[in-house]
């Protein structure tokens, strides 16, 4: 899979989310920013972007996603 092909799932699983997704077409990480993740768990909000890509990992399209999830406030804190 492409970068962008993963971004683009992610960002239709989570409508509003920015996404930003690296990899070398086997192993990728993405890190969404979404206000859907307040008051969620780091787990909860994991599952909640894994959801956007299972049937690309139960296919076997996608290998291996390393996700970071933060809200906007979280990722605003960063800057």
């Amino acid at each position: 899979m492409e970068t962008e092909a993963v971004a683009q799932l992610i960002r239709v699983g989570l409508p509003g989310a920015e996404v930003q997704v690296t990899g070398d077409g086997a192993h990728f990480e993405a890190i969404v920013v979404s206000d859907a993740f307040d008051g969620l768990s780091l787990l909860k909000r994991e599952r909640l972007v894994m959801e956007t890509v299972k049937d690309q990992v139960a296919s076997g399209a996608l290998h291996a996603l390393s996700v970071k999830a933060r809200t906007c406030a979280q990722q605003a804190s960063q800057a």
